[in-house]
């Protein structure tokens, strides 16, 4: 299976990783997975949220860009996405089709917005997810903190899907194991 896998960072964007829950750690831990999935030949693949003109998403602001921890090398496809959706209108699911991916690694930022929509999107479109429980975060809102967003995402998410396509949430250390279970 790990041939047919991916490792996709979703909205690891200085803006964003700044606010959020252990955020900096988070990025030290996804960049550990990214060394290791370029090390195995997986293809990594990087989500940036975009936002109109005059937000503080707007394309081009520096705390739009990719952290620096995990930028992209030359050549790693970056698709830049306009709602929490990653697949919704950009060409993340021509890119998978044309590199024959059927399992999709998660990790990144926002837990309760692009991550919870990233993986029920992708299971949607047939693929089965391995989301790494340590590696997304998230800021604290009026009703949650970061820490209760995380841990509930991480339990609904667990065993989510369709008949033949889910989501399975694991710890980093537990990813790139002597075989890669999903």
């Amino acid at each position: 299976m790990i041939d047919k896998t991916a490792l996709v960072i979703v909205d690891t964007q200085s803006i964003i990783t700044y606010h959020s829950y252990h955020g900096e750690e988070i990025v030290g831990k996804i960049s550990s997975l990214q060394a290791k999935a370029r090390e195995l030949n997986i293809p990594v693949l990087f989500i940036q949220h975009i936002g109109p003109a005059g937000t503080p998403f707007e394309e081009g602001a520096h705390m739009t860009e990719i952290h620096p921890t995990v930028a992209p090398l030359e050549g790693e496809i970056v698709i830049k996405k306009t709602a929490c959706d990653s697949f919704f209108e950009t060409s993340l699911h021509q890119e998978l089709i044309d590199r024959d991916i059927k399992h999709l690694i998660i990790v990144g930022f926002q837990t309760q917005f692009c991550i919870d929509t990233a993986c029920r999107s992708a299971v949607s479109r047939g693929y089965d997810v391995t989301l790494v429980g340590d590696c997304h975060s998230t800021a604290n809102t009026p009703t949650l903190d970061a820490i209760s967003i995380i841990d509930h995402h991480n339990e609904t998410l667990n065993g989510l899907g369709t008949l033949h396509h889910h989501i399975t949430v694991k710890d980093s250390s537990e990813i790139f194991s002597s075989e890669l279970a999903r």
